[in-house]
């Protein structure tokens, strides 16, 4: 399984966890609540779903709405498929989110992750948190080491294009160190105590990156039809 597919995977089975969906409202919520999935081709989602479905983490059901299987059936379309999470998928997505190793804070793989940290228990949440801070220290420490020898050399807009880089990184560990020192505290994200942390789904997604929105970003339009799922 590639990293892309896994933290695909991953989402998918975190989102149904809150409940069943069909093919377009997974598809919609990946794009709009889970920011990191933008630039995911969606001819891979169904594909997706069918090797859950195979690993017996998902199952697949026709919808329940009379006036969409009516509508489906007049329109000579298959009705609405409605997955949900199997017992097994369940505990296979708790399995996944106790795990801190360097899948749980990479780039994109840290975005999924922190966004089901409202379904993550504190100290693993910490242990996340604290595996991105490192990672993005030693990568500050050699974007200083390899910016220093060559500024000489560089244009202006070259030069300003690092020092943008490198400010994000920063900006990035600064946050994270806010995020810590909340958690390490016993405080949620509303600042207090004693609560488990607020949905990400609801709070933490443009932040969820550390790479702050992209400039231009827009909602799909292009998406295909959804009739059979």
């Amino acid at each position: 399984m590639s990293r892309r597919s896994g933290i695909l995977e991953f989402a998918v089975l975190g989102l149904l966890r809150e409940s069943p969906m069909h093919g377009y409202e997974l598809r919609k919520r990946l794009n709009t609540s889970l920011g990191v999935f933008r630039a995911f081709s969606y001819g891979t989602l169904y594909p997706c779903l069918k090797t859950l479905v195979a690993n017996g983490w998902l199952i697949e059901e026709p919808g329940n709405a009379p006036e969409d299987a009516l509508a489906a059936s007049l329109a000579g379309r298959r009705a609405k498929i409605v997955y949900r999470l199997t017992a097994e998928g369940k505990e296979h997505f708790e399995e996944l989110l106790s795990q801190t190793g360097p899948d749980a804070y990479e780039d994109e793989h840290f975005a999924a992750r922190f966004a089901f940290f409202g379904q993550t228990s504190r100290d693993v949440r910490v242990r996340v948190l604290e595996g991105r801070r490192s990672r993005l220290e030693e990568r500050l420490d050699k974007m200083r080491v390899s910016f220093a020898p060559t500024r000489e050399r560089l244009d202006d807009y070259t030069l300003e294009l690092q020092r943008h880089g490198m400010e994000s990184v920063e900006r990035e560990v600064r946050w994270l160190n806010e995020l810590i020192e909340s958690e390490r505290a016993g405080r949620d994200l509303r600042g207090s105590t004693g609560g488990p942390a607020q949905s990400s789904q609801q709070n933490n997604t443009t932040g969820a990156t550390g790479n702050l929105p992209r400039p231009g970003d827009t909602p799909r339009t292009d998406l295909p039809d959804d009739t059979a799922t």
